[in-house]
Parts: C-alpha cells; structure tokens; sequence
C-alpha cells in the first residue's frame, strides 16, 4: 500500500548560456543572454513569486551570471552619459545614427527576426507585417535602399517587446503604451525600451536570492563555462556507454584534472560572489557524469548532484532491481546521485506547447499521481523533472504563462504531491541510498557523450584544443607570461572547454547556427594563441563544421533517447 504522505517531487530549471564576448575586444557577438533574461530569467522568478506554496531547483551556469553582471554594467554606464554597449543590437535599439551600409541593414534586419514565427512574431500584428516586409527584403536584398530607418527602428523594438517577460507585458504600463502606439517609434522609445531592459536585469539575481532565502528556491550551479568534465578528464570514458565510437586521434586531454578542478573551484567562488553562499549541489554540465568526476564532485564538497534516467540505466548490475525514483550512491563517493525522470521531463520540453494548458498540467499531473500510487517509498523516491529553464517557453503560447502557473499552482495543492527541493528533501528524508558499484558514464542526451564527441567535426574540435592546451603548458612552463597574462588565458581557455561548441558541430543541426558557434569557437582559440604570444595556427581559419539539418526545437534542445530525437 502507498505511504499515507505525499510523494516529493522537484522541478528543476536549469539556466545558461556560453560566452558570446570577444575576450579582446568585449564586443558580444550574439545577444541571447540579454534576450533570454528579459524574456525567461525575469518569468521564471515570477512565476514563483506569484505562488508562494511552491518550490523549484535552479541552476545557474556561472559564466552565464558573469554575462549579466556584464549587460548590466554597460548599459548602466551608457545611460549615464558613458561607456560604450559591446552588444550592437543592444547598442542599435539605443543609438539615434542606424547604418546606412546596405548589407549592415540588411544583417540588423534579420537579426530582428530571430524568434518563434508562431509565438512571437504572429502574436502581434503590427510586428507580424514588418517581418512579412522584412521576408520581402530578404528575397530582394537589392530593394533594401527603400527599407526606411523607420521600418528598421520600428522592428527592432516589436523585436525586444516580444523578447519581454510575459509577467511584464501584463503589468508594465510603458510596454503596454508602447504595443498600443505599435509603430512610428521615436529614440524616446527606444531608450525607454532599453531602461526596461536594464531594470529587468537588475532584478534578476536579486530575485532569485530573495527566493532562496524564502526557502521556495534552492539555487545550484554547473561547472564555471559549463565544460563536460568526464571528457576533461578522460575522453575515453565516453566509452562505456558507446564502447564502438570513434574517438579523436588523442585522447588525453593535457591536465585534464586540473583543468575539471579549476572550473569547479572559479564557479564555486563565482556563484558564492554573487549568491552569497556556495551552493550544496551541482548540476554538472550537460548532466555529465563518470564515477572519476563523481570523485572530483565529493571532493569540491558538493552533496549533490544531478543526471539522466538512461545514465541510472547504464550504471544499473544486471541483476539488480532499478528504481529511477531513488536515490543512489555510487561506490564508496559520498554524493547523493538524484536522476531525471526524461519521459515526464521531455513531455514539458517537446510535447505540451501544443495543448491547452489545464490538459497539460492534468496529464503531467496525472502521470506523477500514478508514480505516487505504485510506489510505496515515500522516504527514499522522488520524481525529479529536469530541463532547459529557458528555451522551451518560446515554443508555447505567451511564453509558457499558462502552463507554468497552473502547473505550480495545481502542484502545490496537491494532496498526493509534494513540491520540494533536493537539499530539503535529504535533510527532513534522510533517504536510505540505493547502492550501486559504478557510474557508468554518460551524459542527460542517450546517457552517453554522443552529442559531444565521437562525430568528425566534433573530433576535429577536442583535436585542435588539445592542441591548443599544449601550446598553453608550454607557454606557462616558459616563465614568459606574467601572472595577470597567466589568469587572461585561463579563462580564455575555460570559454574554449565549454561544451557547447562541440554541441553544435555536426551536420543534423542547422546551418546558421553552426555556422555562428564554428566562428565562435575559432575566434576564442584564437584570442587564445593571442593572449599566449604565439602566433595562432593557419588551421583556425578554416571552418570545422557546416551543419545543414533541421532539428526540432532549431537544435536548442534534445529528447532523452535516440529514438524521440
């Protein structure tokens, strides 16, 4: 029979973005950290303010937090009256002088309809008829010479109104002037968008302190630049869950451990900086586990951490009886291992956008209510849901503010459920711990590292930054570079561990995107070599990946196993 107490489960949104700026220049090269902190940062807090009764698990990349310290420092400052914004479609929206080179236009144009056609193009009419302009322009860049300025300023701020949080187009009463004036913008607005813009992101860590100290949010964090640690550490435990693949020509990444640990030990130091406290779990990048960075984990001092249900899969003996509810511990390493339920998890993340709220939260509800009934250990299991905090919502209706607060209002209500998070739920548990010998290493996609190396180009990236690693060894060993020069490169050279880079390359993702993250990640090792004072390799000029697929969800997300994807 069920426990006559209710059955713990724990939402968690997982919130991050790669380094876009140009560590010589400062220049941003693409604006998604602003954009997703306007639009998703800033909803994700409401929706918890809104519901008391509730609780969720946040994660922070720290080299995400350190982008919006960033935003919020220069467009602070340029408000002032000095100081420069390194984002130029940030630094468009506010400049009087928009460019007069057809092609530059032509590039802002386009850069202003980089969202969801459906859910936030469509959504408004006036911008709905400049993108069905700007299509036109498109397939007749020749005509672009009668695109106005008007036109252009007019787009770029339907283009940052749809970027708004919903909780903010519902009670911000300069954004509903500025929907209801709809076009003829003036510079006024334009700067008034981008005082919004900057209030917004002021309140963002505040916010999700203040939950914290409520006790309604746990706040976690990744791996400093949100590299995959198991492969730092050793790319061949990518084989024990593709033990066919097809690894790079090396496959030592040069001090990899220590590279695991510095990124562990600046994200601790980055996140208590900002949060005020270190944190007790980490989410590792990706959900990127093997039983060496398990150890690592342990001895960072981190209680907790978080992975796939295909990884508990893969580490399950044989023989054993799995439960994907409970918690495990993995040989002697005394971290408690906490594992996504990926079905639940993929349903918010690739099915419900479609549905009409209340039937999406009754579904998902009625799921984890039939969890509860069939299991009768409400001590020891829990249904964890774990996901991308910031790209699905673009996919729903007014950026998912319907289902998200049903679903954290029918939740907390909820006599069989119990909303919590992982640190609560370990202190007043004290779950007995599943044991098993071994984490078998893989990541939250498949369980296994697939997405981030075994394919050419993904290959050709860790080749060329092992090659980049080396030259680093060699230099610092040198006694040439000052200790200031010594800190530049490291972080440089973190920006060139992330995982994301290696996410994009390979050709089932689209073009575009491929194309601006190959650039990305080519100039990084390039500042790289610059910072070392040795001249960069010819091989950085040449592209390592095209892409040409079409991915749902544009490649931003995947589903847990092969056969969803």
């Amino acid at each position: 029979m069920p426990a006559d107490q209710p059955m713990s489960v724990v939402l968690m949104w997982h919130m991050h973005q790669p380094d876009y700026r140009d560590m010589r220049t400062g220049r941003v090269h693409l604006p998604w950290a602003y954009l997703h902190a306007t639009k998703d940062y800033v909803d994700m807090a409401a929706h918890l303010e809104a519901v008391p009764e509730a609780r969720a698990v946040v994660n922070f990349a720290p080299i995400l937090l350190e982008q919006l310290e960033d935003y919020v420092t220069q467009i602070s400052a340029y408000l002032d009256g000095h100081g420069v914004i390194q984002d130029p479609l940030l630094a468009e929206l506010a400049e009087p002088a928009l460019p007069g080179n057809a092609q530059a236009r032509l590039r802002l144009m386009q850069d202003c309809l980089r969202a969801n056609r459906e859910r936030m193009i469509a959504r408004f009419e006036p911008f709905q008829r400049l993108a069905t302009m700007a299509d036109w322009y498109e397939t007749h860049p020749d005509s672009m010479i009668y695109a106005s300025n008007q036109f252009l300023a007019d787009l770029m701020v339907w283009y940052h109104l749809s970027w708004m949080a919903e909780s903010l187009q519902r009670t911000d009463a300069r954004i509903h002037r500025l929907r209801e004036k709809a076009q003829n913008f003036s510079l006024h607005d334009r700067r008034e968008l981008l005082q919004i813009v900057l209030e917004q992101m002021q309140t963002i860590v505040p916010r999700y302190r203040a939950l914290a100290q409520r006790g309604q949010v746990e706040l976690s964090m990744s791996p400093y630049a949100h590299p995959i640690i198991p492969l730092l550490l050793d790319m061949d435990s990518a084989r024990e869950a593709m033990p066919a693949v097809h690894l790079p020509v090396t496959t030592d990444y040069p001090g990899g451990e220590e590279r695991a640990r510095w990124h562990l030990r600046k994200g601790l130091e980055t996140f208590e900086r900002v949060f005020g406290r270190k944190p007790v779990g980490l989410w590792p990048s990706e959900g990127g586990v093997s039983q060496q960075a398990l150890e690592l984990f342990a001895e960072q001092g981190v209680k907790w951490i978080a992975s796939g249900g295909n990884v508990l899969h893969n580490s399950h003996d044989a023989t054993s009886k799995s439960c994907s509810h409970r918690v495990y511990r993995f040989g002697e390493v005394p971290v408690d291992c906490f594992f996504r339920d990926d079905g639940l998890s993929d349903l918010i993340g690739f099915n419900y956008s479609d549905w009409h709220a209340n039937d999406a939260v009754a579904n998902l509800i009625g799921h984890m209510e039939n969890i509860a009934r069939v299991c009768p250990d409400r001590e020891d299991c829990l249904i964890t849901i774990i996901l991308d905090g910031e790209n699905a919502w673009e996919y729903y209706p007014e950026n998912g503010y319907y289902f998200l607060d049903q679903l954290y209002r029918d939740l907390s209500k909820n006599t069989l459920l119990h909303m919590t998070t992982f640190e609560t739920f370990l202190q007043e548990k004290t779950p007995v711990q599943a044991q098993e010998d071994r984490l078998t290493a893989g990541s939250w996609v498949y369980g296994t590292f697939s997405t981030w190396i075994g394919d050419p180009d993904k290959n050709r990236g860790w080749e060329i930054l092992v090659e980049a690693k080396r030259t680093f060894d060699e230099q610092v060993a040198s006694g040439r570079l000052s200790a200031e020069e010594i800190e530049a490169a490291e972080k440089q050279l973190a920006i060139c561990e992330g995982s994301d880079w290696f996410w994009w390359f390979g050709d089932y993702n689209p073009s575009t995107t491929v194309n601006q993250f190959d650039q990305l990640y080519r100039m990084h090792l390039a500042n790289l070599y610059q910072m070392l004072h040795v001249e960069a390799p010819s091989y950085l000029s040449e592209v390592i990946s095209r892409g040409g697929g079409k991915p749902s969800r544009g490649g931003v997300m995947r589903q847990h196993s092969e056969t969803g994807s």
